[in-house]
């Protein structure tokens, strides 16, 4: 069998990467007025030539930016929504888990102001210095699902002072500025693109459901409304853009958010979800088992077996990995399947409790075990 042409490949990664201390650096002296934009600027470019470099040099076939500009993976592309605006006065707070206890995430909150659109290309010049930079690797984009914007709002989008009276009316313009965000995205000349769901996977937990519930929520057929909107933003897009999801349960600071397979949403979204690839957290016990993969039509969609985990620097055994790959064919045909680290490495800027030589141990390791499975 041999190694794919085209996104998602037989070796493959989330997206984003630890950021190096020259660029945190940077960040804090901008935010404390120490340097200019255009001196930071400078600073990220270098890194992200470097995170090239370094992903070329494993072996990828795509590459990101390593996330290198944003402070969170999906924040910094939701209040870039026309309509959307961070609340000051309030944060919402995610409850996250480790194996040394509970750690709290609290971001500001969303407000919707204003009806939802797109005025600009959201990323777009991010996307443009990374094509650039790549020499051997396809050029890969990652923004949020529009299931984020809803998941984070903290509540329903309909309510008093909100501009939309009618649920329906809300999701049509989300999904009419992704649509028009994914057109400009493919005339800046993106052909790899992921859309970052981490909903799509938290809403497997019954805690997750029992709080959207409390906020007067559809829970239960909140995955199905998720799906429809994403294949919505998605139904005329060119031939050649090969769009991709990942679904984690959380990832800041090597700790999670949520538990549980994919069992409550596999019909609906390995069924149903008309995208190119599903990157899937695989990486311990909390993930369930890949019996939800059963969904999956056969055909060139590939599932991404997220088996190298990000969240501690330990190196996974290759055998143990093979060995795992096999159990998923029970389920998947292994033409159908990938390989990745579970999640990003820093989804927010802060990064996961390993090193960078660690990072570029498992990604390593996913390619050379990619090659040793497919060719």
């Amino acid at each position: 069998m041999s190694a794919r042409t085209s996104a998602p490949f037989r070796a493959d990664h989330v997206g984003s990467l630890l950021r190096p201390q020259a660029l945190k650096q940077a960040r804090s002296d901008h935010a404390e007025g120490r340097i200019g934009a255009d001196e930071l600027r400078k600073v990220e470019d270098e890194a992200i030539r470097d995170a090239v470099r370094l992903q070329e040099d494993a072996g990828l076939q795509a590459a990101t930016d390593g996330e290198f500009r944003r402070t969170s993976w999906h924040m910094d592309f939701l209040y870039q929504l026309d309509g959307v605006t961070s609340s000051k006065d309030s944060s919402v707070e995610v409850a996250f888990r480790n194996a040394s206890g509970d750690l709290t995430f609290a971001a500001m909150s969303l407000v919707i102001d204003q009806r939802i659109g797109i005025s600009q290309t959201i990323f777009g010049d991010a996307f443009s210095m990374l094509a650039s930079t790549v020499t051997t690797a396809v050029p890969k984009l990652t923004i949020p699902s529009p299931s984020m914007l809803h998941y984070r709002l903290g509540g329903a989008p309909v309510h008093e002072g909100s501009p939309y009276s009618d649920p329906d009316a809300f999701w049509a313009d989300l999904a009419a500025a992704y649509r028009d965000e994914v057109s400009r995205l493919y005339q800046a000349g993106v052909r790899y693109l992921q859309l970052d769901d981490t909903s799509l996977a938290y809403l497997n937990d019954p805690a997750q459901r029992e709080s959207m519930a409390a906020r007067g929520e559809d829970a239960d057929h909140m995955h199905e409304r998720y799906v429809a909107t994403i294949n919505e933003v998605l139904r005329d897009r060119p031939a050649d853009l090969r769009v991709t999801t990942h679904m984690c349960r959380g990832n800041y600071r090597s700790s999670w958010a949520a538990e549980g397979g994919y069992d409550y949403v596999a019909e609906t979204v390995f069924g149903g979800l008309e995208i190119d690839g599903f990157f899937c957290e695989y990486d311990d016990a909390r993930s369930g088992d890949f019996s939800p993969l059963r969904f999956v039509p056969r055909g060139d969609q590939q599932v991404v077996l997220g088996l190298v985990t990000t969240k501690t620097g330990e190196l996974e055994d290759p055998d143990t990995l093979k060995r795992r790959i096999e159990e998923a064919t029970k389920y998947v045909p292994l033409e159908q399947l990938c390989l990745s680290p579970q999640c990003g490495f820093s989804s927010t800027v802060e990064g996961n409790d390993l090193t960078a030589d660690q990072q570029r141990a498992k990604l390593d390791l996913v390619v050379s075990v990619a090659r040793d499975v497919w060719g």
